[in-house]
């Protein structure tokens, strides 16, 4: 054996590595992931396999954070990568640059990866979700300062609900630093004690909107304590975000159609309650009106000068019935016998006198109504809080009125003895 045709093992590993590097440089594989392990530095290890044998593959840490899904035991994927040589080892393995699903996008599986993983944390649950208020005073626009969503939605605001005070949250809506401001714009809007959080952008492919379909911002809504609404491209785009927001619409503008009264719809609301007010307002004087008529004719009809009147109208009803009883009378004695005649004279007299007591009594009814013939000469009404007392009942110190015809004096009781 000649020592020139020996090699150390090293020279050898290298000389393969050299090789197969140079023969096997981006060449796709396919077949089924059989383990995968994400280390802590950030590389992925995993290996691949058919039916009949299996291949180690690594994907370094630079390569995995472009990645849009998880990779996971059991998937169909198509690597893209270059075989070399592990030359301590000896081994060879498939070092991958790119990684898609066998017949899926890359996109479309992380999509679905992403929507399992909330759903099972409870990103979806509609009993979760906080209602959006019927009136908004205030709000924040989590979206590009100079995008077309941004001016169709002021141009909605303004048509709609002018009164409104907005916050516009400027943010990157695509692009591979998207997800994290969009995350870092909903926390900030959440702090500014607003009503509602409105993020949104307008349409585009698939890519452009895919930062919506991220972790980082699905984790800025689920735990936002504002109430949140996802508007994010057209109505056929429906994103992550839409799932957790508390409430989904189909375009920025549609969002402001379902969350913002309209002005003219409250102007009629409201003219409508201003007429309830007044047809309230107009039966309830009506109401009144009536009541206090009823109550002013009651006091009129109970009034002492009412009173009066009446008296003396049946004072002068007596006078009539007396002056027809006694002509009845006196016609009737003319054409009767002198002892009969007699005797109706006594019975008319008697009559008359019992009459006369009558009159007497109705008459000094009457003027004991009139407060000026009350009193006295000599006299006057002793009285405390407008009422009649006796002498007797008064206290040494107590205050009181003495009231004649004429004159109304305020006493002090200084001293008091009975007699």
């Amino acid at each position: 054996m000649s020592n020139s045709a020996m090699m150390s093992v090293s020279s050898l590993n290298t000389k393969i590595k050299s090789l197969l590097e140079s023969t096997f440089m981006h060449i796709l594989v396919e077949g089924e992931v059989s383990s995968a392990t994400y280390h802590t530095s950030g590389h992925l290890y995993f290996s691949i396999k058919d039916k009949e044998s299996s291949l180690k593959c690594v994907m370094f840490k630079s390569s995995v954070s472009k990645l849009k899904f998880r990779v996971e035991a059991g998937q169909h994927i198509v690597v893209n990568g270059s075989i070399s040589v592990y030359t301590p080892k000896g081994e060879y393995q498939l070092y991958a640059l790119d990684i898609e699903p066998f017949g899926q996008g890359a996109l479309a599986l992380a999509y679905e990866q992403l929507k399992a993983k909330l759903q099972e944390k409870g990103y979806f649950d509609p009993t979760t979700k906080k209602p959006i208020p019927k009136i908004i005073n205030s709000l924040a626009l989590v979206t590009a300062k100079d995008s077309a969503a941004l001016h169709d939605m002021l141009k909605i605001i303004e048509k709609r609900w002018p009164l409104l005070d907005i916050t516009i949250v400027d943010t990157l809506v695509q692009g591979d630093n998207a997800p994290e401001q969009i995350a870092k714009a909903i926390r900030y809007a959440d702090k500014q004690n607003i009503d509602v959080i409105v993020v949104a952008r307008g349409g585009g492919s698939k890519e452009d909107l895919w930062a919506y379909n991220s972790e980082i911002v699905a984790d800025a809504l689920h735990f936002a304590a504002t109430p949140t609404v996802s508007a994010i491209g057209h109505e056929i785009d429906v994103m992550i975000s839409d799932f957790v927001a508390d409430l989904r619409a189909p375009t920025p503008s549609a969002a402001m159609e379902m969350i913002l009264p309209d002005k003219f719809e409250i102007l009629q609301i409201l003219a409508n309650y201003l007429d309830d007010i007044k047809r309230f307002f107009e039966h309830q004087s009506a109401l009144k009106t009536k009541i206090l008529s009823e109550i002013y004719q009651n006091l009129i009809l109970n009034s002492p000068t009412n009173k009066m009147k009446t008296i003396s109208a049946k004072y002068e009803q007596v006078i009539i019935d007396l002056k027809n009883i006694i002509d009845f009378k006196l016609s009737s004695i003319q054409n009767l016998p002198i002892d009969i005649t007699n005797s109706l004279k006594n019975f008319t007299t008697h009559r008359l006198v019992q009459k006369e007591q009558i009159l007497n009594d109705t008459r000094n009814q009457l003027l004991s109504l009139d407060p000026r013939k009350r009193v006295v000469d000599g006299w006057a009404q002793v009285l405390v809080d407008d009422r009649l007392i006796k002498l007797e009942n008064i206290s040494i110190g107590q205050k009181f009125v003495l009231q004649d015809k004429t004159t109304k004096l305020i006493a002090v009781c200084e001293e008091k003895s009975k007699i």
